[in-house]
């Protein structure tokens, strides 16, 4: 069994002709791992999040031939074509969206056992008729994520943060080995993001389960995640330990657009010292530093729009 979860070589993509979003992307992330994808707005994160989890296919050269993504040592794509193995591997890597994608005028339940669907009869999983030992696992998987008692409610009735932590359990009950969270938490209020973050970690911690996260904050990349992998017009900028991910650094990696990196918490360096989390960093392994395109440094060691959460929680 290969201890690599993750690894792209030479991935490109374009979706306008001489534009490319993705330039060439080679990265590792191995086994257990919990893993921050930063970068501005377009510097395409999301591409690389759905390139990684092949339902976006890369691109191939002139020569037919292009850069490849494995997922658990099996290829997911290579030379701009989808592997025929994808199906099987897409079934054992789960992936939360920004936006929830929830049935609304479906229980919950229901909703969390559609995780089922690439492991039950077509039929079966076309009615929603799910077996009561199916229906038992999903109540579990909506208690680790701390929202058990919502399970007959309707998707539409829950708080952001809720839909968000049902489609975490919907990927517990598919049995993910890797989760891929694509800003999971950008439409999130602050207490609501930290619940859905703090579930992240602990399915890393608890269960070794591979998590790569993509965030907008810099703040919940330090604070949560050991390694920090950093995007700038579609190349890898950074890649390396997350408490190195200063302030001052990101300014000059970023320049202007670092403000939109960080959040009012986390505040610049000052002379001497860096800039501290709010939270606690979850993992041991910190990964060597890998900055690209830039000289070397030398680094020191719920509910959106403000309403009113429905009956629950968060």
């Amino acid at each position: 069994m290969s201890d690599v979860a993750i690894e792209l070589r030479n991935v490109q993509k374009s979706f306008v002709k001489g534009q490319p979003v993705l330039k060439r992307v080679s990265l590792q992330i191995n086994r257990g791992e919990m893993v921050a994808l930063i970068g501005a707005s377009g510097s395409g994160k999301s591409t690389l999040i759905r390139a990684v989890s092949g339902l976006l296919r890369t691109d191939a050269d002139e020569n037919g031939r292009s850069g490849t993504v494995q997922i658990l040592g099996t290829v997911m794509q290579a030379n701009g074509r989808v592997s025929r193995d994808a199906k099987q591997l897409r079934s054992r890597v789960g992936i939360v969206f920004q936006q929830f994608n929830l049935v609304p005028r479906l229980s919950v339940l229901k909703n969390v056992c559609f995780g089922f669907l690439g492991r039950v009869p077509g039929w079966r999983g076309t009615l929603g008729r799910f077996t009561r030992r199916e229906k038992q696992q999903a109540l579990l998987a909506l208690r680790r994520v701390g929202i058990e008692e919502q399970a007959l409610k309707r998707g539409a009735a829950l708080s952001g943060g809720q839909q968000q932590r049902a489609a975490i359990a919907r990927s517990l009950v598919q049995g993910s080995e890797i989760l891929i969270a694509d800003e999971p938490i950008a439409s999130l209020d602050p207490s609501s993001a930290r619940r859905v973050m703090d579930i992240l970690a602990d399915l890393n911690k608890s269960d070794g389960i591979t998590v790569l996260v993509s965030l907008h904050q810099v703040e919940y990349a330090l604070g949560y995640c050991p390694r920090t992998i950093a995007l700038r017009d579609g190349e890898v900028v950074y890649d390396g330990p997350s408490d190195a991910l200063t302030p001052a650094f990101l300014s000059e990696l970023y320049g202007a657009e670092s403000e939109e990196l960080f959040l009012p918490g986390l505040e610049p360096t000052k002379a001497g010292g860096h800039s501290r989390p709010r939270h606690e960093a979850h993992g041991t392994a910190r990964p060597a530093i890998r900055v690209i395109g830039t000289r070397s440094h030398r680094l020191p060691s719920e509910y959106p729009d403000g309403q009113a959460a429905p009956a629950g929680g968060n």
